[in-house]
């Protein structure tokens, strides 16, 4: 298997690890509360979330969405032609 392969694969199983994690932690907050601590789950969902964020370190950065593109744009030519205009108003 190459390196390529693994690539996506590994954030994935780092976010099911942080899910586990916090699953766990949960369950130890639960079990606190109930009177009987188990401290089992805290320290299994700690090591769940250190071993899930160990695992997403890898993940490539999202695309930058251009969902505001167009407010984006309106705002850089409102800047523009502010600009131009100062510069007309100095001449």
């Amino acid at each position: 298997m190459a390196e390529e392969d693994s690539g996506p694969l590994a954030p994935r199983v780092g976010t099911f690890f942080i899910l586990m994690g916090l699953g766990l932690i949960v369950l130890f907050i639960a079990s606190d509360a109930a009177g009987e601590a188990v401290f089992d789950y805290f320290f299994f969902g700690v090591i769940g979330l250190a071993i899930g964020f160990i695992l997403r370190r890898k993940a490539p950065a999202p695309p930058p969405s251009s969902r505001f593109g167009g407010i984006r744009r309106m705002r850089e030519n409102a800047k523009k032609r502010k600009e131009e205009k100062a510069k007309k108003k100095k001449k």
